[in-house]
C-alpha cells in the first residue's frame, strides 16, 4: 500500500475503533441493551428464514454464533450493505450503521459476546409473510424456472414476463418473489413496449442471459421510473401522482442477478404488481450521465477516471439516484455545482461494490435551478489490488455490455418543475448532450431530430435527422422521421422518396406506410394511397384512425358507400370518435343508396 494511503488508513481505523475517555468507565455492551436493538433495525429484515441472509439473527443463539462474522462484518462496512458515505446525500430508508454501533459490536464480541438480563431482551420484530405489501393485484409466474450453477461466476438472467391485461393499468409499486431463500441477488424491472427483447430468446419462454439489458422504445416513451428490487428491503411505493403506465400488450423483463451458493438452485421468480386508479399528473424522467465511449482502462491502472457534466435547462427536483458500473468500479462522486457556484453532493461512494448497487431515494427532493451542472466522476481500478478484478493478471478492459467490460453511468430520477408535462424539453437537452459526447451516434441524432420536430423545430429536425441517415442509411426509422421533417417543411416529393427508402428496407413498418399514404393524398396521387391504406388496413384491422383516414381519401376520390364502410368501421372500433361521426354523417349524405 501507498505510505501516504496506509498512514490514512490507519487514522481512520484509530478513530473508529478508539474508546472515548467517558465510554471508558461505561458499562460493557450485552446483546440485550445494546446489540439487539441494533441487529433487528439493520440486519434482521435479510437474516430471517426464507430471506437472502444465509443466517437467521433473531435470537441471542444466532447472535453468539455467528458473532466473530458479524464484528468482521461490520468492522469493514460489509454490512449491512450501505455504499453512499455518510453525509452525501441525505436518503430514505439509509441503513448503514455508526461508528459508535460498530464500536459497540466490536466491543461486544471482543467481550465473548455476553447476552445480558434475558428479561431486557426487546421483542424480536414482526415481518410479513410472503408479500410485503400484502396480496398483489396481479401475480406474474415466470414460463419456468433457471437452473442456477453450483458454482462459478455470478449470473444476470433475463425472464420474460406477459400481463393479460385488457385496458391501461397505473402501477404504485412492484415487488419480486424469487421462488428460492437466496435466490435472487437483486433484479431490475424493464417495461419492453415493443416486446423486443423476446427476439433474443432461443425458445420461447427461456428467457436469455445478460447483465446490462435494453429494450427498443419509441422516441416519446419516455424512461421516468427506477423499478429496482432488492431482498429485505421494504417494496417502494410511488406517491400519489407517480404511478407508472401499464399498457395491454406489454412485456416486463426481469434482469436478476442470481449468485451461485454451493447448491443446486431452481429459480422462477414471480412478480407481484400493485395498482391504484388514479392516473399520473406529474412526469419524472430518467437522465443518464455516462462516459463509456471513454472507458478504454489500461491493465494495471489503480485510478482510471472518466467523468460527465450535463447542464440543466430548467428547474427540477431530483427524486431517486442509481449509480452502475461493474467489478473495476471503485469510487463514485456525484454533485451539482449550482448556478450561484455552490456545490451541493448528490452522492458519494468511496468504496463500490456492484453486488450491493441499488436506487437510492432521497428523504426529500433535492431542489436544483435551472442552469445547475450535475456532474459524475468514475474511479476505476483495474490493477491486482481489486479483489473483484474479472482478470488474474489484469487485462485492458474497455465499455461493454458484459460483466468483464466496463460502464460509467449515473441516473437521476427528475420531476420538472412547472405545469404540465415538460419532458420533451428536458430530454431534447439530453440528445444535445448525447450528441455532442457522442458525435457518431445513429440514435442521438435521430431522437433529438424526433424530439425538435415533436417542438416544431423542423428546420433544426431536418439538420439532424439528414446526419443521423448519413450515419446509418440502413436503419428505416432514421428515413421514416427524415421524411417526416421534410414534409413539415412542405418538401412533399423529397418526404415521399425518404418513406419509400423505410419501407425499403423494412417492408412492414406500418408508420413509414402510414406516413407515406398520407404524403401521396398531399400530393395528388389518390390511387397510389388508397393502396397503401388498403395493406395498412388488413395488417391492423382494429387500427381506428386508419380506418377514418381511408374513409377521407375515398370521400374525396368520390366513392362515398365505400367511404362510409370505413367510417363505420372506426365508430365501431371508437365509438366516441367524433371525426369519424362528422365523416359517417358526410359520406351518407353524399350516397345515392342513403
Amino acid at each position: 500500500m501507498h505510505p501516504v494511503k496506509c498512514a490514512a488508513a490507519r487514522a481512520v481505523i484509530a478513530l473508529v475503533f478508539a474508546v472515548p475517555a467517558a465510554a471508558q468507565n461505561a458499562p460493557s455492551p450485552t446483546y440485550a441493551h445494546d446489540i439487539a436493538p441494533i441487529l433487528y433495525r439493520s440486519c434482521a429484515s435479510c437474516h430471517r428464514p426464507g430471506e437472502s441472509g444465509p443466517f437467521p439473527l433473531l435470537s441471542y443463539d444466532d447472535a453468539k454464533h455467528y458473532a466473530p462474522q458479524i464484528a468482521a462484518a461490520v468492522r469493514t462496512r460489509s454490512m449491512p450493505p450501505w455504499l453512499p458515505e455518510h453525509g452525501y446525500g441525505d436518503f430514505a430508508n439509509e441503513s448503514r450503521l455508526t461508528y459508535g454501533e460498530i464500536r459497540l459490536i466490536v466491543e461486544w464480541v471482543k467481550n465473548g459476546a455476553p447476552q445480558g438480563p434475558p428479561s431486557e431482551i426487546p421483542s424480536p420484530p414482526n415481518f410479513t409473510a410472503g408479500w410485503q405489501l400484502g396480496p398483489p393485484d396481479m401475480i406474474l409466474d415466470a414460463t419456468r424456472a433457471y437452473s442456477v450453477p453450483v458454482s462459478g461466476p455470478d449470473v444476470f438472467w433475463n425472464f420474460i414476463f406477459s400481463p393479460q391485461l385488457t385496458t391501461r393499468r397505473y402501477v404504485r409499486a412492484i415487488e419480486v418473489r424469487p421462488g428460492v431463500p437466496h435466490g435472487v441477488h437483486h433484479a431490475n424491472l424493464l417495461v419492453d413496449r415493443a416486446r423486443s427483447a423476446r427476439r433474443r430468446e432461443t425458445e420461447p419462454g427461456a428467457g436469455f442471459p445478460g447483465m446490462d439489458l435494453s429494450v427498443q422504445h419509441s422516441v416519446f416513451d419516455f424512461d421516468s421510473h427506477f423499478l429496482f428490487w432488492k431482498p429485505g428491503g421494504a417494496p417502494w411505493i410511488e406517491p400519489d401522482g407517480l404511478a407508472w403506465e401499464l399498457d395491454p400488450g406489454t412485456d416486463l423483463i426481469l434482469n436478476a442477478h442470481m449468485m451461485p451458493m454451493g447448491m443446486p438452485m431452481q429459480v422462477k421468480p414471480s412478480i407481484g404488481l400493485y395498482f391504484t386508479d388514479k392516473p399520473p399528473d406529474r412526469f419524472p424522467l430518467l437522465i443518464e450521465l455516462e462516459r463509456d465511449s471513454q472507458l478504454d482502462i489500461p491493465a494495471g491502472a489503480r485510478d482510471f477516471t472518466v467523468a460527465d457534466n450535463f447542464r440543466l435547462p430548467l428547474d427540477v427536483d431530483v427524486l431517486a439516484i442509481y449509480p452502475h458500473a461493474h467489478y473495476l468500479g471503485h469510487q463514485l462522486e456525484s454533485y451539482a455545482t449550482l448556478p450561484n457556484g455552490q456545490r451541493k453532493w448528490l452522492i458519494k461512494i468511496p468504496q463500490w461494490d456492484p453486488n450491493w448497487q441499488a436506487v437510492y431515494h432521497y428523504r426529500e427532493p433535492v431542489f436544483l435551478p435551472k442552469g445547475t451542472i450535475v456532474s459524475m466522476r468514475w474511479h476505476f481500478d483495474n490493477s491486482r489490488a481489486n479483489p473483484r478484478n474479472p482478470h488474474r493478471p489484469p487485462q485492458r478492459v474497455v465499455g461493454g455490455d458484459q460483466s468483464t467490460d466496463e460502464m460509467a453511468h449515473l441516473w437521476l430520477q427528475v420531476l420538472p418543475r412547472g405545469p404540465g408535462d415538460r419532458r420533451r424539453e428536458l430530454q431534447e437537452a439530453v440528445m444535445r448532450h448525447d450528441v455532442e459526447k457522442n458525435p457518431r451516434d445513429f440514435w442521438a441524432r435521430l431522437w433529438l431530430g424526433a424530439l425538435m420536430l415533436s417542438r416544431f423545430n423542423p428546420g433544426g429536425a431536418e439538420a439532424a435527422l439528414e446526419t443521423a441517415v448519413r450515419l446509418d442509411p440502413k436503419q428505416s426509422e432514421g428515413h421514416n422521421w427524415l421524411g417526416l421533417a421534410l414534409g413539415s417543411l412542405g418538401r412533399t416529393r423529397e418526404a415521399i422518396e425518404q418513406f419509400r427508402m423505410a419501407l425499403a428496407l423494412q417492408s412492414d413498418y406500418a408508420n413509414a406506410r402510414y406516413n407515406l399514404a398520407r404524403a401521396l393524398v398531399k400530393s395528388g396521387q389518390l390511387d397510389e394511397a388508397a393502396q397503401d391504406f388498403s395493406a395498412l388496413a388488413a395488417a391492423d384491422p382494429a387500427d381506428a384512425q386508419v380506418r377514418n383516414d381511408f374513409g377521407e381519401l375515398l370521400l374525396r376520390m368520390d366513392k362515398p358507400d365505400e367511404a362510409l364502410e370505413q367510417f363505420d368501421k372506426a365508430l365501431a372500433l371508437d365509438p366516441a370518435n367524433k371525426t369519424a361521426q362528422e365523416n359517417r354523417d358526410l359520406a351518407r349524405q353524399r350516397s345515392p343508396v342513403h
